[in-house]
């Protein structure tokens, strides 16, 4: 699968999580459900709200890695710049 960078939120300027996948659709499913234990889970990140594809995995760790290290205010711009609305992007994921 192609890997991805992604962000994930409770609601709109809620709690963020960024997470790296090499299968986005089936993770953010899984955040979704929460079937794992974590931070996702304990705080209701259920909402896809950006998203990024890469090349390679190194270069989507590497994108993750810089967005992690930015602070709130760059993660909610970059939100903000591509998902005004702060919909939740999963169906357009999950279908193709």
């Amino acid at each position: 699968m192609q890997p991805a960078v992604y962000i994930m939120a409770s609601k709109r300027n809620g709690t963020l999580y960024t997470g790296v996948t090499s299968h986005l659709p089936q993770r953010i499913w899984q955040h979704r459900e929460g079937v794992a234990d974590g931070f996702t889970k304990r705080y209701g990140c259920k909402l896809l709200v950006w998203y990024e594809m890469a090349d390679t995995m190194e270069a989507a760790i590497g994108r993750e890695k810089q967005i992690k290290a930015g602070s709130r205010a760059k993660k909610i711009a970059l939100i903000a710049g591509s998902n005004p609305g702060w919909k939740d992007l999963y169906a357009s994921i999950a279908q193709g």
